[in-house]
């Protein structure tokens, strides 16, 4: 039958005091006691943090911290570069977008101009038709 007390692990092998997740082994004392789930680590009193092994007997407390730190500052760096790539993608669609609207405005000015030339010609062709023809205007000055 396997005890739930920690207190009653030491003086044992870390892979017995580990297999109960709320037990910590210390190996400078070779004590397995109950994890102090008040603070975040376990302080200097109860086991120097170098010593202190909880799960897996071979990583320390010290080395896990300093994994887990540089994992959570890979991830936020990783998010951070794809929210930088994504609002550049972003950018560069918008000027994709303005570059289309841009060619867009000016296929329809040059349209606008076609057509105003058109009529410039037509109304043109009226007015010689029936003898309205606007000559120049300074021809009245000359004529004089």
């Amino acid at each position: 039958m396997v005890s739930s007390s920690c207190a009653a692990r030491s003086n044992s092998s870390c892979a017995d005091c580990l297999k109960n997740v709320t037990c910590l082994w210390c190996i400078t004392t070779k004590q397995c006691i109950d994890y102090p789930v008040r603070t975040i680590l376990p302080p200097r009193s109860v086991c120097p943090l170098p010593e202190a092994r909880w799960g897996l007997c071979w990583v320390n407390f010290q080395t896990l911290i300093i994994t887990m730190s540089v994992l959570a500052g890979s991830i936020i760096v990783a998010i951070f570069v794809c929210c930088f790539c994504c609002c550049k993608c972003e950018r560069v669609g918008n000027k994709r977008e303005d570059l289309q609207a841009e060619r867009q405005t000016r296929a329809r000015k040059a349209r606008q101009d076609e057509r105003r030339t058109e009529m410039k010609m037509r109304h043109d062709e009226i007015r010689q038709k029936y003898g309205l023809a606007q000559g120049n205007p300074y021809s009245r000055m000359e004529d004089n």
